[in-house]
């Protein structure tokens, strides 16, 4: 493995983060590594499109989507050969050979399915001499994976190995490996060095809320909650991310309020997690896994559902997290668990048993074979 391209897909910055992940990891190696977008090898216009759709309805109609994906596990003929859809997404195919074929890549990761199900036309009509992947990124077998045709599906987990093999036509090529996620996620900073370094009082427990990239999700009536009833010795901080209209509105609303902290897109999400207490957040597979490397006990707010929702089942009943459907009773499970120790621990120790693996790490070495 030598000259390697990451395939991912803009539905989200989950599998871009994953990309990274894997590209961080490899370099550090030695390898020569790209990424690319997919969706781009059918048409710039599609690509656009797709991802104008998916932070569409993200954003604005959650419930749709959640619905959307639930559709397509139960009708898994939408993406199977010969289907519009697989259609659409395999016209790229030759596109992809001509790029593959110029870079000379040896190797080829997916961190979505589109790009899998691309691969695996263009390998059936232009057989190239190189592996190819597919990584998963959430805690659950997305729909169409059973329509690609990968050497090595990498998985969150061992648990979940059953799961995924019920996907795939070649069971025995089935890794657990851990998701991918970025170095700084594997170490962790003194948190009294962490809330220090971000402005948080040492002696005060710390709530971090992050609702994705786009800032989705009741972020505003939950803030509004728990800061009504914000105990004396507890700072909040909310990342907002690319959301700069939420981030002016937080400002604004607690400007007077010194402990609760509205931050825009920021690179220090490592070091906020080492100073987090607990960490309230949608369960983005990307998002939790960087959680469960740093040990943070979460919060899930269940605003997407979709492969969410087996994010948040997976993380829930090993005992690492909590959730609820009410905004109130929500705020109400943060403050006290940041107000009573012994749940907070049981959760970290749910954790540290659980050992989330290096995902980049074991991937490495699998194909490094």
């Amino acid at each position: 493995m030598k000259n390697v391209i990451v395939l991912s897909c803009n539905t989200g910055q989950g599998h871009n983060s994953c990309a990274e992940a894997i590209r961080e990891y490899l370099e550090g190696k030695g390898v020569k590594c790209g990424i690319r977008d997919s969706l781009d090898f059918v048409s710039t216009g599609f690509d656009r499109f797709v991802s104008w759709g998916h932070t569409f309805m993200y954003k604005h109609i959650p419930a749709f989507f959640g619905w959307g994906y639930r559709y397509n596990e139960s009708h898994p003929a939408l993406l199977e050969k010969g289907s519009p859809m697989y259609r659409v997404l395999t016209s790229g195919e030759k596109r992809m050979y001509e790029f593959l074929l110029e870079g000379g890549y040896d190797t080829v990761i997916c961190t979505h399915v589109f790009p899998a199900i691309t691969l695996t036309g263009l390998m059936e009509r232009y057989p190239l001499p190189v592996r190819t992947a597919l990584v998963a990124t959430d805690y659950t077998c997305h729909p169409g994976t059973e329509s690609t045709d990968m050497e090595k599906y990498f998985i969150p987990c061992e648990p979940l190995g059953d799961t995924f093999k019920e996907c795939v036509r070649f069971p025995e090529r089935v890794t657990a490996t851990g998701i991918p996620v970025r170095e700084e996620f594997w170490t962790c900073r003194d948190k009294a060095e962490a809330k220090r370094a971000l402005g948080i009082g040492e002696n005060n427990r710390h709530l971090l809320m992050m609702c994705g990239s786009m800032g989705c999700g009741p972020i505003v009536r939950l803030l509004g909650v728990i800061a009504g009833e914000l105990p004396e010795n507890m700072e909040v901080t909310v990342i907002c991310g690319t959301n700069e209209r939420l981030r002016k509105k937080l400002s604004r609303k607690y400007k007077n309020n010194d402990r609760i902290h509205a931050v825009g897109y920021t690179e220090e999400v490592s070091t906020y997690m080492d100073s987090a207490d607990l960490y309230l957040t949608k369960p983005g597979g990307i998002s939790v896994t960087e959680a469960a490397a740093k040990n943070l006990p979460m919060v899930f707010i269940d605003a997407v559902s979709g492969c969410e929702k087996y994010n948040m089942e997976f993380f829930t009943d090993m005992g690492a997290a909590v959730t609820d459907t009410s905004i109130p009773d929500l705020a109400q499970k943060c403050i006290r668990l940041l107000t009573t120790g012994d749940r907070l621990e049981r959760m970290r120790r749910a954790l540290r048993e659980y050992n989330q693996p290096n995902g980049a790490e074991r991937i490495f070495s699998e194909l490094s074979r």
